[in-house]
């Protein structure tokens, strides 16, 4: 399954477990395991809690370990001024492995599955779905 999102940029973070939940139900399978991709350099899929607090706090935390505002080599090569956001998608990678028990994903109480866009601008990210299994 594959659907599309708009991002923000800049941190932006999108809950998608409802979607993924989705695909997982018209998969069919009831034991194996759910791989989510998004195809991008700028990118970064992982679960966590969708509470707006604490949702502030990743992004300073991002922001503390990878300034936005510090010159990158990287922005020397296509005058882009995003090498924070590649890096920060090194850190948090553009894909997740979740299992799949019973036909649901194995998630904890409060986990949920975001895709952060690190870029410094909007775009439109295609996110890639596949349920493997039984």
């Amino acid at each position: 399954m594959r659907f599309t999102i708009s991002t923000k940029g800049f941190c932006d973070i999108i809950d998608i477990t409802s979607r993924v939940e989705e695909a997982v139900r018209k998969s069919g399978v009831k034991e194996g395991i759910c791989i989510i991709s998004c195809p991008g350099s700028t990118i970064g899929i992982t679960t966590i809690e969708n509470e707006p607090q604490l949702l502030k706090d990743f992004k300073e935390l991002m922001e503390k370990l990878v300034p936005s505002d510090k010159k990158y080599h990287h922005d020397d090569v296509w005058g882009e001024a995003n090498g924070f956001s590649h890096l920060r998608s090194s850190l948090v990678k553009p894909f997740l492995t979740v299992p799949v028990e019973n036909r649901k994903l194995v998630l904890g109480t409060w986990q949920q599955i975001v895709v952060i866009d690190f870029d410094n601008r909007p775009r439109e990210r295609e996110i890639l779905v596949k349920v493997f299994g039984k």
